[in-house]
Order: C-alpha cells, then sequence, then structure tokens
C-alpha cells in the first residue's frame, strides 16, 4: 500500500493511493500539468493511473479533473449531484457515476462513499478496500457525525480534515460571514474536532495518519500536529505514522 497526498489547502487538493493491483485519484484539484508534475515526483506515472474519483465540485478538488482524464484516458467516478454540478467539465470524459451511500468495485477495490457535511451540493467521504487494507478519506466537512465515525472505523490509513485552529480562526482577518461559514456544520472541521473523532478511530490495524486541507491563513503545521500529536501520546492502543499535507509539495509518502 501507497498513500501520498499531493496537494493538501484551500488552494488545491489530490490524494495518491495505490493498494493492491489499483493506482487511484482522490480529487485533482491543481492544474493537470502540476499534478502530473507530483506524480512523477513521486514515482508515478499518470499514464498508470486506474480512476479519479471526485469528493465534491468546490474548484480546489477539480481544477485539473476534466484536463487529466481526457489526456490519459482516466476513468472518473463521480456523483449524480456532483457530475450536473461540474457542468461541460467532463465533456468527452468516460464517466461512472455512483450513489452516496451504496459501495461498488473499482478493480480490486472496494469503494465506499458516504455523505459528509459541506456546503456542496452531494460531498462524499471514501473508503478504499483491499485485501492490503482499507484507507479512510474524509475531507470538507463541519461536523463529524455518527455515519462518518462508524465508515472510518478499522482504517489501516486515515486522511482527516483539521482545517484550522479555533482562536486563529476567529481573531484571524477573514470576514465574520466567512469565519461563521468556516466553523458552522457544513464548514470545515478544527483541529481540536479532527483530534476528537480521531479518539474514536483509534486501532491496533491504525499505521498511518494524514492531516489534511490545512489552512494557511488559520492554522499553522506546528499546531496541528501537536494538537493530533498529544492524543496520540495519550493512548496506547496503536502508533500510527502522523503526516501533515502541504499545499506546495506531496507529503512524505507513506508506504506500508
Amino acid at each position: 500500500m501507497k498513500v501520498c497526498l499531493l496537494a493538501s489547502g484551500s488552494k488545491g487538493n489530490s490524494l495518491y493511493v495505490e493498494s493492491g493491483e489499483s493506482r487511484v485519484l482522490v480529487d485533482a484539484g491543481l492544474s493537470a500539468r502540476e499534478i502530473v508534475r507530483r506524480l512523477a515526483a513521486i514515482g508515478v506515472d499518470a499514464a498508470d493511473l486506474d480512476g479519479l474519483f471526485v469528493s465534491h465540485e468546490h474548484v480546489d478538488h477539480v481544477r485539473g479533473v476534466g484536463v487529466l482524464a481526457r489526456k490519459y484516458h482516466l476513468p472518473v467516478y463521480v456523483s449524480y449531484p456532483t457530475h450536473r454540478a461540474l457542468g461541460d467539465a467532463l465533456s468527452g470524459v468516460v464517466v461512472t457515476e455512483f450513489e452516496s451511500g451504496y459501495s461498488f468495485m473499482c478493480r480490486d477495490i472496494l469503494v465506499d462513499p458516504f455523505p459528509i457535511t459541506h456546503d456542496a451540493c452531494d460531498p462524499v467521504g471514501f473508503t478504499f478496500e483491499s485485501g492490503e487494507g482499507k484507507v479512510g478519506v474524509a475531507t470538507d466537512f463541519g461536523v463529524a457525525t455518527r455515519l462518518v465515525a462508524e465508515k472510518l472505523k478499522d482504517c489501516r490509513v486515515l486522511v482527516l480534515e483539521s482545517n484550522h485552529d479555533e482562536e486563529m480562526l476567529i481573531n484571524g482577518p477573514y470576514p465574520w460571514h466567512l469565519k461563521q461559514r468556516i466553523k458552522s456544520r457544513h464548514g470545515h472541521l478544527s483541529n481540536n474536532d479532527s483530534a476528537a473523532l480521531l479518539s474514536d478511530l483509534l486501532s491496533p490495524g491504525l499505521k498511518g495518519l494524514f492531516l489534511a486541507h490545512l489552512s494557511e491563513i488559520n492554522n499553522d503545521p506546528t499546531v496541528a500536529r501537536d494538537v493530533t500529536q498529544n492524543l496520540l501520546n495519550s493512548q496506547s492502543v496503536c502508533l500510527p505514522r502522523l503526516i501533515v499535507g502541504e499545499q506546495s509539495q506531496p507529503s512524505e509518502v507513506l508506504r506500508l
């Protein structure tokens, strides 16, 4: 299994997952050229990708989807409402529509898209499960529902949003309406809320943990890492490798 956050933040997001016989992307929020460059930097040829999964229609998650898919004849998996929201962006692309809440197979991976709360038309998180274990991905959501916690149980690798520090957000430069949007149940998960969710997901099989979608204005990688590390230090269930995603370059590649 190989997992890498190619980009993570408000300017663009993309995750690479290699498990079993399959190589997939979750979102493509950078230009296609930049995603190809970052894949090459971790030793992956974009031509070898087997699929691209779209979590929701916001531009920082879909900027390069159409161009990348057309250039490499890459199938795109997207929910029906999100497909409609993207309009002509997926013109000429082989699209497989899924319904949130219903799992399906992509090559040798069982994909389970589940609903999350965000200000998009049909936002989803994912789990990807093969013989090598389960990878859980949940970013861009304002509240960790019981369903989210249930879906993310027993993962070998977790990719969790840790978007903002609550004090930095409140005291920061954003206008009040934007602060309210970020703090709402349809906004983004704070460092503390992310750690609280993680506390319910700790299991002996958890080997890797990525903190994703950190705000460059309302968060600090050291602060986010410390909040999560403090939780990990307080328990004896597991000892996962903790990796904080970056906007400007690919993260460390987790190899299991």
